[in-house]
């Protein structure tokens, strides 16, 4: 039963979360007045957590899905002892904070999850979910549950309103993840003005049709009814569970709670005031709560030792009863296991035959799945199409949680997201797949993965014209481009066996980067000169025989093999050129200088770059006096064979356009 001490603890959220906006002048302090007692009822009674331990595997984990209002979880994470100061609470959005507007992953202890993009918490809580599951279901023995604990999320109105959120929660219900709860910041209430005036549905029902257990809290700010809700979701362990709690934006703030003015600006200095007085906190005080208030935060968190002391016991009792387990346990959470490759020949084994490399990357899937038994995913619905499922590794489903072949549906967006929450939570190697063009759905959960650092794979099949008869839809124009773009992130385009299999073990030994492969439809011939120098992004497959070479051409992908024909044809002529494989563009500006020359010596200033894709981003290495051979256009519906030829991605016109440069 809520005491009164609970109730100071509460107003204290709200005060500091409300100081914190006021002195930056910047910030959202809406969400965090009314969320308040719900968030501190939750992290008080019911979610395990440990603000000296944040790695802890059993956690439950939080993810505060509307990350505008991150002064709610920096109050909490200072009340409840994770390291956070009044100081950092002052220095809110200010340059070097650990207090960013937005809730930041490895940035500060204990956030679980980078947020910001609403929706995109929810769908990575999905993904904590189906790893807690898919772990349990590997670990657990009879007396052990080792892995044993719940995924919270909290978000708004906005959450709720984005495609990502449905999608994702679909799937969520068709899995069934029990150990699921949402908690719904119900305020009715955006920046625009009420939420009538764009979204009027019933979210109830919607959640229930996706198979979720749906329960609501009247009052916002009844501690006994929300701890109520939370229990009776966490009873259900059949289905995810949506608890809508009814709550005033703005709560305690006389002039602004309930209205749009109290959700994305400060309060004001006045408003602030008034504030802590209709809360019984002193006015003149700023970045303040009692003593009384801090005593009992502190005695919340010696009771959450208890339940930590206890898990790390039955892990140690588990690992002398099971000391197969405990190796095991070893592997998963190993980082640097995949390197051994490297000199492994049985990886980079490949049958000198003509190959799609999406054929070619379907061979390595299945390889590193044996490999690595925390490689884990799937695709949008064409896992057949990208290769990308892995045999005898079973499915995952409601029914198997030990499956690692995941099936998202189409639901390119959620995938991406979803993969977000299986890396943040540990111990998995997830990996996603989709056709290329379609990485545009996908690409602003890849944004958030690039900025948490997180080393997910990402197979984009049917990579350019090369896709033909589906016509421009489906043809990736500039996609290659944008990701390029992103900070972060490599990219790869293979050309044969040798370099899909670097492509590959770049990406499963990344750390903190992630790493996507786009695929061609297309056999291409396996290639004499390529080799492990992939790793290094480029390198000279066919070179020159003369100390310098007269001029070179630059390709990645399946434009490799018709530039190396097209050295041929330039020597019949005379002209000896180098031909350089870029699979990666990212990778090969990571290396030195003196690599870089050696590759591209600044002293031929003849070169033609060429990729049946968009020319942005080519000119760095073709210089003022190069050329490209590309796709400024979008293509058109043709066997690939004839838009390759009508294109000028022939031996013949590279050829010409080489000695055009004469």
């Amino acid at each position: 039963m809520s005491s009164s001490i609970d109730t100071k603890c509460v107003n204290a959220i709200r005060v500091l979360a409300a100081d914190a906006v006021q002195k930056a002048k910047s910030g959202h302090p809406g969400l965090p007045l009314g969320s308040a007692a719900m968030a501190y009822e939750l992290w008080a009674h019911h979610m395990h957590h440990n603000p000296k331990d944040t790695s802890w595997p059993n956690r439950d984990r939080f993810i505060l899905s509307g990350g505008h209002g991150s002064t709610l979880l920096y109050s909490l994470l200072h009340l409840f002892g994770y390291g956070l100061t009044a100081e950092d609470l002052a220095g809110f959005r200010q340059e070097g904070s650990l207090t960013p507007g937005h809730p930041e992953y490895r940035h500060t202890r204990g956030v679980e999850a980078t947020t910001g993009p609403l929706g995109a918490g929810m769908t990575m809580a999905v993904g904590m979910a189906i790893a807690e599951a898919h772990m349990a279901s590997i670990f657990n023995k009879e007396g052990y549950p080792v892995v044993d604990h719940y995924t919270y999320a909290l978000g708004g109105d906005g959450c709720m309103m984005e495609g990502i959120t449905s999608e994702a929660f679909s799937l969520a219900g068709t899995l069934k993840l029990g150990k699921l709860i949402i908690l719904y910041d119900s305020n009715k209430i955006t920046i625009e003005g009420s939420t009538d005036i764009a979204f009027t549905e019933d979210t109830t029902k919607r959640f229930q049709s996706y198979g979720f257990q749906t329960l609501t809290v009247e009052d916002g700010n009844d501690l006994d009814a929300i701890a109520a809700a939370i229990e009776e979701a966490k009873a259900d362990t059949t289905r995810p569970t949506l608890i809508t709690v009814k709550t005033i934006i703005g709560y305690g703030c006389p002039a602004k709670q309930g209205t749009p003015a109290a959700h994305g600006e400060p309060l004001g200095e006045e408003n602030v005031a008034a504030l802590k007085e209709n809360l019984g906190f002193p006015a003149d005080k700023f970045f303040y709560a009692p003593e009384d208030v801090y005593a009992h935060y502190n005695e919340l968190i010696e009771e959450q030792q208890t339940a930590y002391n206890e898990w790390n016991k039955l892990f140690d009792d588990y690992c002398k009863a099971y000391p197969e387990m405990k190796a095991l346990w070893d592997q998963y959470h190993d980082a640097d296991i995949a390197k051994k490759l490297i000199d492994d020949d049985a990886f980079w084994a490949y049958e000198d035959a003509p190959a799609a490399t999406r054929n070619l990357s379907g061979t390595m899937v299945n390889r590193i799945k044996d490999y690595l038994p925390n490689f884990m995913g799937g695709s949008a619905d064409l896992a057949p199409s990208n290769k990308t499922n892995m045999t005898g590794a079973g499915d995952f489903s409601a029914e198997d949680r030990k499956g690692r072949n995941m099936h998202f549906g189409v639901r390119e967006i959620a995938m991406g997201g979803i993969a977000n929450g299986m890396a943040l939570y540990g111990g998995l190697k997830p990996y996603v797949a989709t056709f290329f063009v379609f990485s545009d759905y996908v690409k602003p959960m890849i944004r958030l993965a690039s900025i948490m650092g997180l080393p997910i794979s990402y197979v984009f099949s049917h990579d350019s014209i090369g896709v033909g008869e589906d016509g421009p839809t489906h043809e990736p124009v500039e996609q290659l481009a944008a990701l390029r773009a992103l900070p972060n992130f490599h990219i790869f385009r293979p050309a044969d066996a040798t370099e899909t299999a670097a492509a590959w073990y770049s990406a499963i030994t990344s750390k903190t980067t992630p790493t996507a492969l786009a695929l061609t439809r297309q056999n291409l011939p396996q290639l004499a000169g390529s080799s492990k120098e992939a790793l290094k992004g480029a390198y000279v497959i066919a070179d020159s025989d003369k100390a310098e070479p007269d001029a070179i051409i630059i390709a990645s992908g399946s434009e490799v093999n018709v530039s190396i024909d097209a050295k041929a044809l330039l020597a019949k002529e005379g002209i000896d050129v180098r031909v350089v494989s870029m699979p990666c563009m990212d990778i090969f500006e990571e290396q030195s200088e003196e690599y870089k020359a050696s590759v591209l010596p600044l002293s031929c200033r003849k070169r033609v770059g060429v990729e049946a894709l968009c020319s942005f981003g080519w000119d760095r290495y073709i210089g003022l006096d190069g050329k490209l051979i590309t796709m400024d256009q979008f293509g058109e519906s043709a066997p690939y064979s004839v838009l390759f030829k009508k294109y000028g991605f022939t031996a013949e016109n590279i050829a010409a356009t080489v000695k055009s440069l004469f």
